[in-house]
Protein backbone atom coordinates (compact mmCIF):
# COMPACT_ATOMS: atom_id res chain seq x y z
CA UNK A 1 0.00 0.00 0.00
CA UNK A 2 1.37 3.39 -1.30
CA UNK A 3 0.13 6.02 0.66
CA UNK A 4 1.80 9.55 1.20
CA UNK A 5 0.36 13.26 2.74
CA UNK A 6 1.07 16.67 1.29
CA UNK A 7 0.48 19.96 1.75
CA UNK A 8 -2.52 21.38 -1.04
CA UNK A 9 -0.06 23.60 -2.56
CA UNK A 10 1.96 21.30 -4.03
CA UNK A 11 -0.64 19.48 -5.84
CA UNK A 12 0.40 20.75 -9.40
CA UNK A 13 4.25 19.97 -8.43
CA UNK A 14 3.23 16.45 -7.18
CA UNK A 15 0.81 15.83 -10.28
CA UNK A 16 4.02 16.43 -12.41
CA UNK A 17 6.53 14.24 -10.40
CA UNK A 18 4.03 11.73 -9.87
CA UNK A 19 2.06 11.33 -13.21
CA UNK A 20 0.81 7.90 -11.96
CA UNK A 21 0.11 9.06 -8.80
CA UNK A 22 -3.79 9.62 -7.55
CA UNK A 23 -3.76 12.62 -5.83
CA UNK A 24 -6.93 13.60 -3.77
CA UNK A 25 -7.35 16.67 -1.51
CA UNK A 26 -9.14 16.10 1.73
CA UNK A 27 -9.89 19.11 2.83
CA UNK A 28 -13.44 21.28 3.12
CA UNK A 29 -11.88 22.98 -0.32
CA UNK A 30 -12.31 19.27 -1.69
CA UNK A 31 -15.25 18.13 -4.63
CA UNK A 32 -17.22 15.46 -3.30
CA UNK A 33 -17.01 13.01 -2.09
CA UNK A 34 -13.55 13.61 -0.68
CA UNK A 35 -14.96 17.11 1.04
CA UNK A 36 -16.24 14.15 3.70
CA UNK A 37 -12.91 13.77 5.29
CA UNK A 38 -12.73 17.19 6.61
CA UNK A 39 -13.65 17.80 10.20
CA UNK A 40 -15.56 20.62 9.47
CA UNK A 41 -18.01 18.19 7.13
CA UNK A 42 -21.79 17.93 8.96
CA UNK A 43 -21.63 14.00 9.21
CA UNK A 44 -24.04 14.10 12.50
CA UNK A 45 -24.28 11.47 15.31
CA UNK A 46 -20.65 12.39 16.84
CA UNK A 47 -20.89 11.12 20.23
CA UNK A 48 -19.74 13.92 22.65
CA UNK A 49 -17.52 12.37 25.65
CA UNK A 50 -19.25 12.69 29.02
CA UNK A 51 -22.71 13.69 27.59
CA UNK A 52 -24.71 10.18 27.02
CA UNK A 53 -26.65 11.00 24.03
CA UNK A 54 -25.90 14.13 22.87
CA UNK A 55 -23.91 13.95 19.78
CA UNK A 56 -21.79 16.13 17.56
CA UNK A 57 -22.83 17.38 13.65
CA UNK A 58 -18.63 17.57 13.01
CA UNK A 59 -15.33 16.51 14.87
CA UNK A 60 -14.00 20.41 14.32
CA UNK A 61 -17.50 21.11 16.10
CA UNK A 62 -16.77 19.12 18.70
CA UNK A 63 -12.72 20.16 19.09
CA UNK A 64 -13.65 23.77 18.88
CA UNK A 65 -16.78 22.91 21.62
CA UNK A 66 -14.75 21.48 24.19
CA UNK A 67 -11.71 23.88 24.32
CA UNK A 68 -11.15 26.34 27.08
CA UNK A 69 -9.69 29.67 26.72
CA UNK A 70 -8.61 32.76 30.00
CA UNK A 71 -12.08 34.39 29.33
CA UNK A 72 -14.43 31.42 27.42
CA UNK A 73 -15.23 28.09 28.57
CA UNK A 74 -17.01 25.21 26.92
CA UNK A 75 -19.39 26.49 23.94
CA UNK A 76 -22.28 24.03 23.63
CA UNK A 77 -23.56 25.59 19.72
CA UNK A 78 -20.19 24.40 18.13
CA UNK A 79 -21.08 21.16 18.28
CA UNK A 80 -24.81 22.19 16.14
CA UNK A 81 -22.65 23.69 13.44
CA UNK A 82 -23.70 22.43 10.59
CA UNK A 83 -22.51 25.32 7.74
CA UNK A 84 -18.98 24.10 8.10
CA UNK A 85 -18.51 28.03 9.13
CA UNK A 86 -17.78 29.74 12.03
CA UNK A 87 -16.78 26.75 14.03
CA UNK A 88 -13.48 28.32 15.26
CA UNK A 89 -12.60 30.17 18.32
CA UNK A 90 -9.46 31.70 18.23
CA UNK A 91 -7.01 33.34 21.11
CA UNK A 92 -7.26 36.39 19.96
CA UNK A 93 -10.91 36.40 20.64
CA UNK A 94 -11.11 34.71 24.51
CA UNK A 95 -7.35 34.88 25.73
CA UNK A 96 -4.72 32.24 25.96
CA UNK A 97 -6.18 28.36 25.20
CA UNK A 98 -6.11 26.81 28.92
CA UNK A 99 -6.93 22.83 27.44
CA UNK A 100 -9.72 20.93 26.50
CA UNK A 101 -12.48 19.71 28.96
CA UNK A 102 -12.74 15.79 28.40
CA UNK A 103 -16.53 16.14 28.27
CA UNK A 104 -19.54 18.27 28.94
CA UNK A 105 -20.11 18.59 32.45
CA UNK A 106 -15.90 17.92 33.22
CA UNK A 107 -14.08 20.54 35.36
CA UNK A 108 -10.80 18.72 34.15
CA UNK A 109 -8.62 20.38 31.50
CA UNK A 110 -6.79 18.04 29.53
CA UNK A 111 -3.19 19.25 27.78
CA UNK A 112 -2.94 19.63 24.04
CA UNK A 113 -1.83 15.85 23.49
CA UNK A 114 -4.09 14.44 25.84
CA UNK A 115 -7.31 16.18 24.28
CA UNK A 116 -6.42 15.09 21.10
CA UNK A 117 -6.17 11.14 21.95
CA UNK A 118 -9.32 11.69 24.24
CA UNK A 119 -10.95 13.71 22.10
CA UNK A 120 -10.29 14.16 18.33
CA UNK A 121 -9.03 10.83 17.77
CA UNK A 122 -11.77 9.12 18.74
CA UNK A 123 -14.31 11.20 17.48
CA UNK A 124 -12.20 11.55 13.82
CA UNK A 125 -11.95 7.47 13.97
CA UNK A 126 -16.01 8.00 14.57
CA UNK A 127 -16.31 9.04 10.97
CA UNK A 128 -14.38 7.51 9.11
CA UNK A 129 -15.93 4.03 10.69
CA UNK A 130 -19.43 5.09 10.42
CA UNK A 131 -19.72 7.25 7.65
CA UNK A 132 -16.54 7.00 5.07
CA UNK A 133 -16.61 3.07 4.66
CA UNK A 134 -17.52 3.27 0.80
CA UNK A 135 -14.59 6.24 0.60
CA UNK A 136 -12.25 4.20 2.36
CA UNK A 137 -12.41 1.43 0.69
CA UNK A 138 -11.72 3.57 -2.56
CA UNK A 139 -8.90 4.60 -1.08
CA UNK A 140 -7.57 1.62 -0.34
CA UNK A 141 -7.96 0.61 -3.64
CA UNK A 142 -6.03 3.58 -4.68
CA UNK A 143 -3.47 3.08 -2.66
CA UNK A 144 -2.72 -0.24 -4.25
CA UNK A 145 -2.35 1.01 -7.82
CA UNK A 146 1.14 1.08 -9.08
CA UNK A 147 1.32 5.04 -8.79
CA UNK A 148 -0.34 4.60 -4.99
CA UNK A 149 -1.97 7.56 -3.76
CA UNK A 150 -0.79 11.06 -2.23
CA UNK A 151 -3.51 12.69 0.02
CA UNK A 152 -3.62 16.37 -0.17
CA UNK A 153 -4.29 18.10 3.62
CA UNK A 154 -3.62 22.17 4.71
CA UNK A 155 -1.10 20.26 7.29
CA UNK A 156 0.98 17.37 7.04
CA UNK A 157 1.79 16.44 10.70
CA UNK A 158 0.93 12.55 11.55
CA UNK A 159 2.48 11.98 14.58
CA UNK A 160 -0.08 12.78 17.20
CA UNK A 161 2.36 13.34 20.06
CA UNK A 162 4.04 16.21 18.10
CA UNK A 163 1.92 19.30 19.55
CA UNK A 164 4.12 21.66 17.77
CA UNK A 165 2.14 21.54 14.77
CA UNK A 166 -1.72 21.06 13.78
CA UNK A 167 -2.67 17.60 13.25
CA UNK A 168 -3.44 16.43 9.72
CA UNK A 169 -6.52 14.48 9.54
CA UNK A 170 -5.12 13.26 5.78
CA UNK A 171 -2.50 11.31 8.04
CA UNK A 172 -5.06 10.04 10.38
CA UNK A 173 -6.43 8.65 7.20
CA UNK A 174 -3.60 6.97 6.13
CA UNK A 175 -3.27 5.52 9.15
CA UNK A 176 -6.65 4.24 8.77
CA UNK A 177 -5.54 2.21 6.32
CA UNK A 178 -2.16 1.39 7.05
CA UNK A 179 -3.97 -0.36 10.33
CA UNK A 180 -1.41 1.92 11.93
CA UNK A 181 -3.91 3.85 14.16
CA UNK A 182 -2.32 6.12 16.94
CA UNK A 183 -3.09 4.57 20.02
Amino acid sequence: MKIAVHHRRGAATIRREQPDATVLELTSRAPAPWVKFSPFYPHGDIPVPGAAGRVAASVEGLWQALKVFERADVDEAKLAITSMRGLKRSASSYGRVLGHRPGLGSERLLGYVAARRAIYLPAYRHVLVQHLATELAELARLAETPGGLVLLDFETNADVDDSSRPLSHAGLVMHHLRGTWPV
